[in-house]
């Protein structure tokens, strides 16, 4: 019990400390360039509240989608061990397929192409 509230105390103090250097040490004086909305050297040439395009969100979407394959894959190598790893590899050539099909018809639908 003293070594947890040893590091408790530590802890909080360090933070504390931290902090209160922070606000002592950071520059408080903005200068023009900090304050413009574009650090990068020239006028911004329209607004910044342009929309995004839907397609964007939608190949992000796509990309969430077919990237929880990884995690659905992963447990694989060890499922392998169990007492009938043929049920288990069927279940992950059921998932593959559905994500091929899934990729497959998104593909035919146009869903993929950037610019049309």
């Amino acid at each position: 019990m003293n070594t947890i509230l040893f590091m408790l105390t530590l802890s909080l103090t360090l933070s504390i400390i931290l902090i209160s250097l922070n606000f002592w040490l950071a520059q408080t004086t903005p200068d023009s360039e900090k304050l413009s909305p574009y650090e990068c050297g020239f006028d911004p040439l329209g607004s910044a509240r342009l929309p995004f395009s839907i397609r964007f969100f939608l190949v992000a979407i796509l990309f969430l989608l077919f990237d929880l394959e990884i995690a659905l894959l992963l447990p694989l190598p060890w499922a392998t061990q169990l007492q009938s790893p043929t049920t288990t590899l069927t279940w992950t050539l059921l998932i593959i397929t559905l994500l091929t099909l899934g990729l497959i018809y998104e593909w035919l639908q146009g869903g993929l192409e950037w610019a049309e």
